[in-house]
């Protein structure tokens, strides 16, 4: 018994028995030790950024930490830009490192790195296990850390020595992590908030674990009985949207208008969120959205029990049950393919149980309004803002779940991730790949002039062009072992969509669309 099969034991002890992997030399002794382990799902990965993407969407889907498996200080640098996002998303991670043999690190080979700086980056937790003796009650400590509250990432350090050293007797049992309770709401802030909400223009701000549907539906009931507003994060880890949910406004991603948005707020009661600013500086913009004087009231702080926190905010103020407004989904657009009628064909073919991991971009500025009255489903987005999540996000929810998951994906974004394709295909993970091909950055043609870089010059717009050379998105996705398929018209994205959501297994769609932003 070695040290690698404690922390495969200690794993499974615990129920963590997904890990998303791409392992090196110094991670051997794990690889060999699944062999012995057969409760553990271990999912190859072509790139360290999409083992850790998956592992943030299995814990959007699941509440519960996966595993990933990185090789030495490179290969956690590969995977930081979705350990970001993970990070935002305030998700459960456990992140295994291998580094080199405790021996060896005095000689500085190539592969040495400051593992321990790199991920002391994420703010989370870290240790590096020194001991084979250490690794069972340090994989439990790792365990118990990445659930917070809130969730965060929990990066264990294992040198090579130490997982393939012996240690003195194997235990009668593994230790099991402790998991921590959620924070309760304050009493205090809970008479400040109802205080608000009945004498001052207010909004409850939702986000983190507080948009369920039963929370979307409490938060609701209190805004109706109070004339209030309720707004959600721009981009909230997953939420339930659809038939029967409450859909709230979200706050809106442009700073000018999120401040217009604001602008007449005397109270924000922030619940399972924090203050909203803006995604960028921007000239003569403030970066605080709120107005001067609005009343900041953190009700339920990320790792709080939101739950309890709405439905304590809908008994003080005797807020009566509220139906949920109806309505249908559009109908299948026919005709060209726009950014509108691209939105129109998810929402008129999305089947109920759907999570969409959305990297659209704007491409996809229509899509909340489409899918309000589309049957009842799920929504990912972008928390972090790091590019290239939505392949590997949309890997992790459908190991996850076991359910259909709409990937829609802008073209510039998708090539930073193309490799989740092909760990797709490899497990026959149903999966629907959406790639919006616009031939541009099109989101950083907005960006440079609401910065003041108005210069279009052809070098300039050169940087923010994809189309010399043209690509061919479906052959990549087939070259990865994914059925693909392009269409170039709103009815022929409709039946493709339709097939694959009733066709087991992944299935990739290049939909193109005018270049651009139109």
């Amino acid at each position: 018994m070695n040290g690698a099969h404690a922390l495969l034991a200690t794993l499974r002890a615990n129920k963590v028995t997904t890990c998303f992997a791409n392992p090196g030399t110094s991670e051997m002794h794990f690889v060999a030790g699944l062999d012995d382990v057969a409760e553990m799902r271990a999912i190859l990965c072509l790139f360290e950024g999409v083992a850790t993407g998956a592992a943030d969407g299995f814990a959007r889907v699941t509440g519960t930490p996966a595993a990933t498996l990185l090789h030495l200080g490179p290969g956690l640098a590969n995977g930081w830009a979705n350990l970001h996002n993970a990070r935002r998303a305030r998700v459960p991670l456990v992140n295994i490192v291998g580094d080199h043999a405790t021996y060896h690190t005095q000689y500085d080979a190539p592969l040495q790195s400051d593992i321990s700086s790199v991920a002391a980056a994420l703010n989370g937790w870290q240790r590096r296990t020194l001991r084979p003796n250490d690794v069972a009650n340090d994989t439990a400590e790792a365990i118990a850390a990445s659930f917070g509250p809130p969730g965060r990432i929990a990066t264990l350090i294992l040198p090579a020595d130490v997982s393939w050293g012996e240690f003195d007797s194997v235990p009668s049992s593994w230790p099991v992590a402790h998991r921590a309770a959620p924070f309760s709401i304050d009493e205090s802030e809970l008479r400040r908030a109802a205080g608000a909400l009945r004498s001052k223009r207010s909004a409850i701000f939702l986000g983190g674990s507080a948009v369920d549907a039963q929370q979307l539906a409490l938060a609701q009931r209190v805004a109706a009985a109070t004339e209030s507003r309720v707004i959600t994060e721009t981009f909230p880890a997953i939420i339930d949207r659809g038939t029967g949910v409450a859909s709230p406004e979200r706050l809106i991603y442009l700073s000018e208008f999120a401040i217009a948005q604001l602008r007449d707020l005397e109270a924000l009661i922030l619940i399972g969120s924090i203050e909203p600013v803006g995604f960028f500086a921007y000239p003569d913009v403030a970066s605080r959205l709120l107005p001067e004087g609005c009343e900041l009231i953190a009700l339920a702080p990320p790792g709080s029990n939101t739950l309890e926190a709405l439905g304590a905010l809908a008994d003080e103020l005797g807020a009566p049950p509220r139906s949920i407004p109806a309505g249908d989904p559009p109908d299948a657009p026919t005709g060209a393919l726009t950014n509108q009628s691209f939105a129109a064909a998810v929402g008129a073919t999305m089947p109920e149980g759907v999570i969409v991991a959305d990297e659209s971009n704007t491409s996809g500025v229509h899509l909340f309004g489409a899918t309000q009255f589309s049957p009842a489903h799920q929504w990912m987005t972008l928390t972090g803002g790091a590019i290239g999540y939505g392949l590997p996000v949309a890997l992790g929810a459908a190991v996850g779940s076991g359910r259909r998951i709409l990937a829609l994906e802008s073209d510039g974004s998708m090539l930073y991730t193309p490799q989740a394709l092909w760990t797709m295909a490899r497990e026959g993970l149903d999966v629907t790949v959406v790639a919006l091909s616009n031939r541009s950055y099109a989101i950083l043609n907005l960006e440079r002039q609401r910065v003041g870089a108005v210069s279009e010059g052809a070098t300039s717009q050169r940087m923010l062009e994809l189309d010399n050379p043209a690509m061919d998105l479906c052959a990549i996705a087939t070259g990865l072992g994914v059925e693909s398929v392009k269409v170039t018209t709103a009815d022929e994205l409709v039946h493709a969509l339709a097939r694959s959501y009733a066709t087991p297994g992944p299935m990739f769609i290049e939909a193109m669309l005018p270049k651009g932003l139109s």
